[in-house]
């Protein structure tokens, strides 16, 4: 082996052009988004929740969402009863009363998720 220098530094250099893109991102994959919840609606609330508990909001709304639609649509059913037993209307106004930006609170989590959601081509913010 009388390259052997050279061999190692090749590999060297090679492993580090394709794994730059590895060490580059450390840390920064697991960055989550965190939505804007400091609205006025939010700030009024005696209870600050959602109609949900965080949890099954974050892993279930497009179902929540998507149920909530198809009950409107086919049942003409537009009241929801939730875990607490408490009835909310089941509109897109229920949610946009607190959540009103979408670009602050919807997009972030959306984009991060890298998802595309359909709400917005039937219903536009003001």
């Amino acid at each position: 082996m009388y390259d052997g220098g050279k061999i190692i530094t090749g590999l060297i250099i090679f492993l580090a052009i394709v794994t730059f893109p590895f060490y580059s991102n450390i840390g920064k994959a697991n960055i989550k988004p965190a939505p804007d919840l400091d609205t006025p609606a939010i700030q009024e609330l005696d209870e600050k929740k959602c109609i949900e508990p965080t949890g099954f909001m974050r892993a279930n709304h497009m179902k929540l969402l998507k149920q909530w639609m198809d009950d409107l649509q086919e049942l003409d059913k537009d009241t929801y009863r939730a875990s607490d037993c408490k009835v909310y209307d089941s509109s897109y106004d229920t949610c946009m009363e607190c959540h009103v930006s979408q670009q602050n609170f919807c997009d972030r989590c959306h984009t991060y998720a890298g998802v595309k959601p359909y709400c917005w081509e039937c219903h536009e913010l003001d």
